[in-house]
C-alpha cells in the first residue's frame, strides 16, 4: 500500500465553507434551561427519525424544522431532556456497502464521523440554503426551550472522519498528522482506540483548546443545555494511548467557568479495551451506566442470581458512585439506546438480525441479553404478545421507578421496532425512523409511559439526590429502605429467587427533600409462577392503595392519580409472573 503524502491539488474535491451572520438570530430571553439532574427524564433520538417517516405529516421532513414539529409531543410525554445524536456535519454518503436485499446504497445515518465540529449537519437544513441550518438549529433549540425540553448533543471527540491512514485528508491530517492524532510506532499508520481507524490526541494542549472552543462555541451561541461524550475514555488518554489518573481535557471540561451548569455526559469506555463505568475521572462527570442495563435485562429475563445485582441498581448504583463522592444521579440508567435492539426488539428477539447491514450479520452486539418470549421476531400468538407488552412495561416502570437518571430510547414508548437489528447505524429509512401511527397501535404501552413519567416527576421519593443508607433519619422507627423476601423476612441475597419486595420511607428527612412524599413498597417478580407477598403494614393511619400493577389490564395496570384502588394489607398480594407492583401509602379516610 502506498503510503506516501500525494502533492496533488484537490481543491476541487475538497467540502467549502460559508461564513454565517450570527447576530441576524433573535434570542430572545432564551438561554439554557439548566435543569437539576435528577429532575430529568432524557429522551433519545435522532434529528432525521423523528420526522422522515410519511407518518409524520411533516412540512419540514427529517430537519431541525420537523423536531419543532415533534416538541408537543415530546411535551405531552413529559420528557425533560431531548438528546440527539450527532449534528456536527459528517459525510452521510461514506458508506460503500449496499441493503443485500434490495441492492440500494446505505447510508451513514447515526453520524459519529465527524467532518467539521462547530457546523451544524447542513443536510438537516428544510431549505438547503447555504447557512441556513445554522438558524434553523438556533430554532429548534429555541422552541425546545420555549416547552421546557432541554436539549443535550451527542459529541464525537474520540476520533473523526478522516479514517485511518488510508482515509480522506480532509483536515486535522494535513494541518499537523502528530499533533491532533495519535500515532502509532509506525508514524504513517494510526492507534485505533476507537474502532474507526484514528483516535484523536484529546490531550495535547491544541487539540484540548480545541475541544473546549467548540463546546463553549454550542453553549454560547447555539444555547445548547449539555453533552454526551461518545467513547469518553479516550479523552483520558494520553498520546501513547495511556489511561491517565488525571486527564486535562476531562478535568478542564469539569471544571470550565463556561460548562459549570452544563450537563456533561461520558460514555465511560473505548474500543481498545478501555471500561471506566464508576471510576471516570473529573468528578461531577455522569455516565451511561451499562451495568444497569445489563443487570435489568438479566433480571427481567429470568435469569438466577440476578436479585442483588437488580436491588443495587434500582437504588441508584452505589457500588459505582459512592466511593468516589458523586451521586445517585450522575448513574445514568438506561436499558436501551440507539446502539442495541429497541425495546419492542428486547423482547422479540433472542439474536441480532443485522444482515440488511452489508456485513453479512456480522457487526453489532451479541451480548443482549434479550428474550423472545418464545417466538423469534412478530408473533401473532395473543399469549406471547401479551408477555411481550407486560415485559415492556416491566422494563419502563423498573427504569422509571430506579434512582438515578433515567434515559429512554425514542420510540420505546410505543413499541418502535428494528426488526431485530441492532445496529442501524446505516439504515436511513423506515428502519430507524418513528412510524407515528404506533403511538395509536399501542396506545396502552404509550399511556402507560406517560402516566410513570408523570408518578417519577411529582414523587421526589424516586429523584432522591442522596444514596439509602438503611437508618432512619427522622426517628419515625422506618429506615430509608427495607428489603423482604415475598414472605415478608428479611432476604438472604445469594439464594433468593427472581423475586423481591421493598420499603420506601418517604418523609422528606430520609428523601432529602424539601417536603414529605408518600411512603411506598415496591414489588418485582421475574419467575414463571405468580408469587404471594407479604405487605408490610404501612403506618398507623395510612393504606395502601395499588399505584402499578403490570399484570393488570389497562387502565388497571396504572390507575389515575387520585383513584388507586386500596388494598388489605394484611391479606398477600399476589402478583402474577413477570411482573412489578407499586403500592403507594395514603392517609385513611375517615
Amino acid at each position: 500500500v502506498d503510503l506516501s503524502f500525494s502533492r496533488d491539488d484537490n481543491a476541487a474535491f475538497v467540502p467549502k465553507c460559508v461564513v454565517v451572520d450570527d447576530i441576524a438570530f433573535d434570542w430572545g430571553n432564551d438561554r439554557p434551561l439548566n435543569l437539576p439532574l435528577r429532575h430529568c427524564v432524557i429522551y433519545e433520538a435522532h434529528v432525521r427519525g423523528l420526522s422522515a417517516h410519511s407518518s409524520a405529516c411533516s412540512s419540514h421532513p427529517g430537519s431541525y424544522l420537523g423536531v419543532v414539529g415533534a416538541i408537543p409531543y415530546l411535551k405531552d410525554l413529559g420528557v425533560t431532556s431531548l438528546e440527539l445524536l450527532p449534528v456536527q456535519e459528517f459525510d452521510d454518503l461514506e458508506n460503500p456497502r449496499r441493503d443485500p436485499r434490495t441492492g440500494k446504497k446505505l447510508k451513514q445515518y447515526w453520524g459519529y464521523n465527524t467532518l467539521a465540529f462547530f457546523a451544524p449537519k447542513s443536510r438537516y437544513s428544510s431549505s438547503g440554503r447555504s447557512g441556513q441550518q445554522v438558524a434553523e438549529f438556533k430554532t429548534m433549540v429555541k422552541e425546545l426551550h420555549k416547552a421546557g425540553i432541554e436539549l443535550i448533543l451527542d459529541i464525537v471527540f474520540n476520533h473523526t472522519g478522516e479514517g485511518n491512514e488510508l482515509g480522506p485528508t480532509l483536515s486535522f491530517r494535513g494541518l499537523d498528522n502528530p499533533i491532533w492524532y495519535m500515532l502509532d510506532d509506525d508514524p504513517r499508520r494510526y492507534k485505533n482506540y476507537s474502532g474507526c481507524g484514528n483516535t484523536l490526541n484529546c490531550n495535547h494542549p491544541v487539540v484540548r483548546n480545541f475541544i473546549l472552543d467548540c463546546l463553549h462555541y454550542w453553549v454560547i451561541d447555539m444555547h445548547v443545555d449539555g453533552f454526551r461524550f461518545d467513547l469518553g475514555s479516550i479523552l483520558g488518554r494520553d498520546q501513547k494511548g495511556r489511561l491517565l489518573e488525571n486527564p486535562p481535557v476531562i478535568e478542564q471540561i469539569a471544571e470550565d467557568p463556561i460548562l459549570r451548569q452544563t450537563k456533561i455526559i461520558a460514555e465511560a469506555w473505548d474500543a481498545g479495551g478501555a471500561y471506566q463505568v464508576g471510576g471516570f475521572p473529573g468528578g461531577r462527570w455522569a455516565e451511561w451506566n451499562d451495568r444497569f442495563r445489563d443487570d435489568m435485562r438479566r433480571f427481567w429475563r429470568g435469569d438466577e442470581g440476578t436479585v442483588a445485582a437488580l436491588a443495587t441498581r434500582l437504588t441508584g448504583s452505589s457500588d459505582l458512585y459512592l466511593r468516589d463522592g458523586r451521586k445517585p444521579f450522575h448513574s445514568i440508567n438506561y436499558l436501551t439506546s440507539h446502539d442495541g435492539f429497541t425495546l419492542r426488539d428486547l423482547v422479540s428477539y433472542n439474536g441480532k438480525h443485522n444482515e440488511r447491514n452489508g456485513e453479512h450479520g456480522l457487526d453489532g452486539h451479541d451480548s443482549n441479553f434479550s428474550y423472545n418470549n418464545g417466538h423469534e421476531g412478530p408473533s401473532s400468538d395473543p399469549t406471547i404478545e401479551r408477555l411481550r407488552e407486560r415485559q415492556q412495561k416491566n422494563f419502563i416502570a423498573t427504569l422509571l421507578l430506579s434512582i438515578g437518571t433515567p434515559m429512554m430510547l425514542g420510540g420505546d414508548e410505543f413499541g418502535r421496532s428494528q426488526h431485530g437489528n441492532n445496529n442501524a447505524y446505516c439504515q436511513d429509512n423506515e428502519t430507524s425512523w418513528f412510524d407515528w401511527t404506533l403511538p395509536l397501535k399501542h396506545h396502552e404501552l404509550h399511556r402507560f409511559t406517560k402516566g410513570l413519567i408523570s408518578l417519577r416527576l411529582k414523587h421526589p421519593a424516586f429523584r432522591r439526590p442522596e444514596f439509602f443508607t438503611g437508618n432512619d433519619a427522622n426517628f419515625n422507627a422506618l429506615p430509608d429502605i427495607a428489603w423482604f423476601a415475598p414472605d415478608g423476612t428479611p432476604p438472604t441475597w445469594a439464594d433468593m429467587s427472581s423475586a423481591i419486595s421493598a420499603r420506601l420511607d418517604g418523609s422528606k428527612a430520609d428523601i432529602v427533600a424539601d417536603r414529605d412524599d408518600n411512603d411506598f413498597f415496591i414489588m418485582l417478580n421475574a419467575t414463571d409462577d405468580a408469587v404471594d407477598f407479604v405487605v408490610c403494614p404501612p403506618q398507623t393511619g395510612w393504606t395502601w392503595h395499588v399505584a402499578v400493577d403490570t399484570s393488570r389490564p389497562s387502565p388497571e395496570d396504572l390507575p389515575e392519580h387520585g383513584a388507586e384502588p386500596a388494598i388489605d394489607h394484611a391479606a398477600p398480594y399476589r402478583l402474577e409472573s413477570k411482573s412489578l407492583a407499586l403500592l403507594l401509602a395514603r392517609a385513611a379516610e375517615t
